[in-house]
């Protein structure tokens, strides 16, 4: 199945954090998107694995999203290294997306630059036919994606261009809201408490999508940083 947009998230709910209105806003221009978790963020102080196994479903169903996997690599652990590659190397093949979308170059939780830069690195190897990889027993093609684009977390970065998401800030949150045991809920009083449940976080996102759109007289928009020049057929459609 080939992917018009391949998102990765170093846990369960990056992707509807940081890029979930741009998910939607695709979904619903007809675009096949995908996101595909790195973890299970199995150390988050609440909730447990079953929990965000069924949060993730409800959210993706909310996003309208084609498929959703899981890597399985270990929480806080995962490293750039041949294995974890290969392994995103393997997703890239296997749905040869023409864009991707993958976690902010800096932000405060250390999984969330080196996701980024994992998966920055594996789709450029992913294009380099001598690099071998199987989808069951046949050979994967190499593939890499045209572009690649990181999303911006917690942390501000500089966007190299936002997105307008004006009409698909509610779906965006609805999706957020999905992931139950990670955000505030007035009965959720033997919970720890956590940066992201606090009772303003939410207006913290939505106030971080009005700054984000402000530069470009947008009601609401996510950015995305790049390290490569974007470039454009017509300048008039430049906002």
């Amino acid at each position: 199945m080939k992917l018009d947009i391949l998102v990765f998230a170093a846990h369960p709910d990056d992707a509807e954090l940081a890029c979930g209105g741009t998910i939607a806003k695709y979904v619903a221009m007809g675009k096949k998107i995908g996101i595909v978790d790195l973890t299970q963020g199995e150390l988050s102080s609440r909730g447990d694995v079953p929990t965000r196994k069924k949060e993730t479903e409800n959210s993706s169903k909310i996003l309208g999203i084609t498929i959703r996997e899981n890597l399985l690599y270990r929480d806080g652990f995962f490293e750039i290294d041949e294995q974890h590659l290969l392994g995103i190397i393997k997703k890239i093949r296997k749905y040869q997306p023409e864009l991707i979308l993958c976690n902010a170059i800096k932000d405060r939780h250390p999984d969330h630059s080196r996701a980024g830069e994992l998966v920055a690195r594996a789709n450029f190897l992913s294009g380099l036919l001598k690099i071998e990889s199987l989808e069951g027993m046949e050979k994967q093609k190499s593939w890499r994606a045209r572009k690649l684009f990181h999303y911006i977390q917690e942390q501000y970065v500089e966007p190299s261009f936002v997105v307008d998401i004006s009409n698909f800030i509610e779906q965006k949150i609805d999706s957020i809201r999905a992931f139950e045991s990670q955000f505030y809920k007035s009965d959720a009083t033997n919970e720890p408490k956590t940066k992201i449940s606090s009772e303003d976080y939410i207006d913290f996102i939505i106030a971080r999508s009005k700054e984000m759109g402000n530069q470009c007289n947008f009601e609401y928009a996510e950015g995305f940083s790049c390290n490569t020049i974007i470039g454009v057929d017509n300048i008039f459609d430049i906002h």
